[in-house]
């Protein structure tokens, strides 16, 4: 085909489909095999510009093949989720995510599919369905990470979770208890949870750790609890110890003389 000054093009081509619309054709850089572009066009002008973008995409390294994302996003969402290396309750809560608030949008559809409209309406409609912000934050932290690992694998250009804020929200201040309130709590429990709450208020540790002290996590001399592990509860009921949430998670922390006899009676 000749350009404008006469010159025959080198790369690709542009012809007139019956339907009088425009369609590019051009080497596949992988195959050398000639390919059809994703679409077609009103003009003449519009195809060889198109043309030419894919020309120097080519040129530049960032050409991608259109029908790589052509996989189905149920299958391969499932199979990196499975690969993942998580902690069992996490991994139960992000397949709950995946399962509940991303495969009914995006499962029947490809990678391929999932663009940024598609993202910013999906978010939408969970905050507008009454879904948690908390949740809907997870399921678009989970999102984002699986289309990074599609971009990895060269099957998207670019990772459609783009939007501004949406991988955060504010958590309000909670309210603190007074040492007062602490003890009527303390007082009010179960004998046996006494000291568990009184370690949660002065010692500042989370449930699951707590969950999982041993006595020889205790130095009662030193007035120190270590925490090695934490305990988590499954959907089915099973507890399980895992490690710390990161390597600070395992730490000596002091509690108060005041706590001296509770810990020691316990």
């Amino acid at each position: 085909m000749a350009n404008n000054k006469g010159k025959r093009r080198t790369f690709g081509s542009v012809r007139r489909l019956p339907s009088g619309r425009w369609q590019v054709r051009y080497r596949d850089p992988a195959t050398g095999q000639l390919r059809p572009a994703e679409q077609t066009y009103a003009t003449k002008t519009d195809a060889q510009v198109a043309l030419t973008h894919i020309e120097s995409d080519i040129a530049r390294g960032l050409w991608s093949d259109p029908d790589a994302g052509a996989v189905n996003f149920a299958e391969y969402a499932t199979a990196w989720l499975r690969d993942r290396k998580l902690a069992d309750r996490t991994r139960e809560r992000n397949e709950s995510v995946l399962r509940l608030h991303i495969l009914p949008t995006f499962g029947a559809g490809t990678v391929a599919d999932v663009t940024t409209a598609r993202v910013r309406s999906w978010r939408g409609k969970l905050l507008a369905a009454g879904v948690g912000e908390p949740t809907v934050v997870k399921a678009y932290q989970l999102l984002r990470a699986l289309m990074n690992t599609a971009v990895d694998d060269e099957l998207i250009r670019r990772n459609p979770c783009r939007i501004k804020g949406a991988d955060r929200y504010d958590v309000p201040e909670r309210p603190v208890l007074t040492v007062a309130e602490v003890f009527a709590i303390a007082d009010a429990i179960s004998p046996r949870y006494r000291l568990l709450v009184l370690l949660a208020a002065f010692a500042t540790l989370r449930f699951g750790e707590l969950a999982a002290l041993r006595r020889r996590d205790i130095d009662v001399e030193g007035r120190t609890v270590t925490v090695r592990r934490a305990q988590a509860e499954l959907q089915d009921g099973r507890l399980v110890d895992k490690a710390p949430k990161s390597a600070a998670g395992v730490r000596t922390v002091s509690f108060p003389a005041e706590l001296l006899d509770a810990v020691t009676y316990h």
